[in-house]
């Protein structure tokens, strides 16, 4: 897929802590720089604790205020671009589709090309990846970032969907897995639960947001997308591409 470097572009981003937290900076820095219009959603409905202070992108005055707030507001400011953010968890199909929605109802455009979707899947929980799959499955055009990581390792995949063709697989195909697991949804979770999640370094998440990043600037940037689909390891300072077919 080939982007027209004046094609409008509407980002939304769903989780603004481990790895969100690094990616939403950047993000607007290339928005603001890319020549073409964009809009930038973020969305979260978790505050920052504490404990988030050792690997997200947070400082303690920050602590007890929603996290896609605070990034939406001090860098959309900072890059000149409008804020715009969810201070909740998506958990509704219905709702995700009409976020991504690019009709002249919900974002006015004049002429040339028509906007276009971007999903960024930044969260560390399986039954919104479902959800987002779902989602894509069901849309004509859409682009689709995902990232996962444990403590050293992940992948990051950019499913790219055009007139209803699939023109890249999105990650479920590549990680059949995702679509089995039973997880509640964040907001679900009981305190107890909540406290319980698998272990990430600030590394690994760097790397996921890097791999995020440098995806995101030669869409916006370039308009051309050579490699939608890596591994990493934060451990072996290792970045490579999955070469294996999706399923």
């Amino acid at each position: 897929m080939k982007l027209a470097k004046n094609r409008p572009v509407k980002i939304v981003i769903l989780g603004a802590g481990g790895t969100g937290g690094y990616v939403v900076p950047h993000l607007y820095r290339i928005a603001s720089v890319c020549g073409r219009p964009v809009r930038i959603i973020v969305a979260d409905g978790d505050v920052v604790e504490d404990k988030n202070l050792v690997r997200q992108n947070f400082a303690s005055f920050d602590v007890g205020d929603n996290k896609a707030r605070l990034l939406a507001e001090r860098y959309a400011s900072a890059f000149g671009i409008e804020t715009e953010f969810i201070p909740d968890f998506i958990e509704s199909e219905e709702e995700l589709k009409s976020l991504l929605s690019v009709t002249t109802e919900n974002w006015r455009y004049s002429g040339g090309a028509k906007p276009i979707s971007i999903l960024i899947g930044a969260v560390d929980n399986n039954r919104t990846r479902v959800m987002c799959n779902n989602v894509f499955n069901k849309m004509d055009d859409l682009i689709y970032i995902d990232s996962g990581n444990g403590e050293y390792t992940g992948q990051v995949v950019c499913g790219m969907k055009q007139s209803g063709r699939v023109l890249n697989a999105p990650v479920a195909r590549y990680y059949p897995d995702i679509l089995n697991d039973t997880e509640k949804f964040p907001s679900e979770l009981s305190c107890a639960e909540r406290a319980v999640s698998a272990p990430q370094s600030i590394a690994a998440n760097l790397f996921a947001a890097t791999a995020i990043t440098t995806m995101l600037y030669y869409l916006l940037i370039e308009g051309e997308l050579a490699a939608p689909k890596m591994t990493f390891s934060s451990r072996r300072l290792l970045m490579k591409p999955i070469t294996r077919r999706a399923a």
